[in-house]
């Protein structure tokens, strides 16, 4: 063979083989900080798929539950910074643990800001047998009562039980904290007149509330939520200081390539528009809420000012 069909020939291999080498990116883990079944899991899973064919490469969802969070967030601090590995964090796994936890080995700036995605409120809820129907009515309960609201939290630092200390100072009433490993078993508590008050998400508890044994007395957002119409807002019943939501966003390890991170953010974003994902949010009591890396950053620095303040008035500094 000439020289020259050589070469033309060992040109033709490169043209062909340069779409074979596009394709063969590796793909993309998702780590998610939740177990498997989990309403973030079935969020994660249908991010990926949609993810997947936009950024067409694999991208993979991997469980890494526990410590609140504090494994994934760890794990993905610690992967390399090569837009392999991305985090599904959130108001608890980042910005709650790095603001009460100060052993932690990572931070916010062990991180890049990827997207935010989508958020959720919580509720202010009461259980039918108390006989309250607004929150006037539980100040009232409490003060004639002379004794502090019960209220359920997932344990010290958790966005219910930053909230319910919230609740406590906004309304001027005593709380007691009970917690509980998880939010159903709160619930079953709250329904047998061992709690006063839940501010667990409205899907934890939207059917009891429609059964009629537990009341939710408002959404903690700013207008009504059209998939609860019957349900108040607090800023329309005059509390617009106890606005609050906890928000799902995409971290990558500190370093990731700017395109690669922004190609991500893309994807992502344009999954969370699309209809059938919007479903999905509505059906579990969330909303979009979608922003590139200066979104997310904006986010992380409105959680420091409202969780921060309520961390330390309250003083509470975990291990």
């Amino acid at each position: 063979m000439s020289f020259g069909r050589m070469a033309c020939g060992l040109a033709l291999l490169a043209t062909l083989a340069a779409p074979l080498a596009a394709r063969a990116e590796p793909p993309l883990t998702m780590v998610i900080p939740y177990g498997a079944g989990s309403p973030n899991d079935n969020f994660a899973r249908v991010l990926a798929e949609g993810m997947s064919k936009r950024l067409e490469r694999p991208v993979i969802v991997e469980n890494k539950p526990g410590a609140n969070g504090i494994l994934a967030a760890t794990y993905v601090a610690r992967a390399p910074a090569d837009g392999s590995t991305v985090l599904i964090g959130g108001t608890g796994p980042i910005s709650l643990n790095v603001m009460l936890r100060p052993n932690l080995s990572f931070g916010f700036d062990s991180f890049e800001s990827v997207a935010l995605l989508f958020e959720g409120p919580l509720t202010i809820t009461v259980p039918a047998s108390l006989g309250v129907d607004s929150i006037p009515e539980l100040v009232a309960y409490s003060r004639d009562n002379r004794r502090a609201l019960r209220y359920a939290t997932l344990g010290p630092g958790s966005v219910m039980d930053l909230y319910g200390l919230m609740l406590a100072k906004a309304l001027d009433v005593e709380v007691l904290r009970i917690p509980y490993k998880n939010t159903p078993t709160s619930l079953v508590d709250l329904m047998g007149g061992r709690g006063d008050v839940s501010t667990a998400t409205p899907s934890a508890l939207l059917e009891q509330h429609r059964a009629g044994s537990l009341k939710i007395l408002a959404l903690t957002t700013a207008e009504r939520d059209p998939a609860m119409p019957d349900i108040p807002s607090v800023t329309e019943l005059g509390y617009p200081q106890l606005r609050s939501s906890y928000w799902t966003a995409l971290h990558a390890p500190k370093g990731t390539p700017t395109d690669i991170v922004q190609a991500i953010s893309n994807a992502a974003i344009d999954v969370v528009r699309t209809d059938a994902f919007g479903e999905l949010l509505r059906k579990n009591g969330q909303v979009e809420k979608t922003g590139g890396p200066a979104a997310l950053d904006a986010q992380i620095e409105a959680d420091k000012a409202h969780w921060g303040q309520i961390i330390k008035d309250n003083h509470i500094v975990l291990d």
